[in-house]
């Protein structure tokens, strides 16, 4: 079962690119999740979640390239959401490959909550400079 689902009344920015790289998020996401809490092999949840993490990080700075191309004013806060969500995600990712951390149900509530505020709140907001 998914963890979340993409939907353009929740989740829609009417920035291309980003809706694309959105719902290709949250189908990694949701993999991710379901190999972790459905006792997959270790090998095969820590591959899944380093290509979510990869993921993340390009879509990322692809955001960040077409907000400072366009000048957009909130560009600073937002980053900085960005960061300090890649910096828990680095965490999560050490620990885990070094048997210190294990991706739980918690692991994806956590970035479904993320996701779920950040979205509306944040990249929202850019779809009036960005669209």
């Amino acid at each position: 079962m998914a963890l979340i689902t993409w939907t353009a009344e929740q989740f829609g920015t009417n920035v291309g690119f980003a809706d694309e790289e959105h719902q290709t998020l949250f189908g990694k996401l949701n993999r991710l999740y379901d190999l972790a809490t459905g006792g997959a092999e270790r090998v095969d949840v820590g591959a899944q979640l380093d290509d979510l993490i990869a993921y993340v990080v390009d879509h990322f700075a692809h955001e960040e390239r077409e907000m400072q191309a366009k000048g957009y004013g909130g560009y600073s806060v937002h980053k900085a959401e960005h960061d300090a969500l890649v910096a828990i995600c680095a965490d999560l990712q050490k620990k885990f490959h070094v048997g210190e951390a294990d991706v739980t149900e918690d692991v994806g509530q956590m970035v479904k909550n993320w996701l779920g505020d950040h979205i509306p709140k944040f990249d929202k907001a850019y779809a009036v400079v960005l669209s």
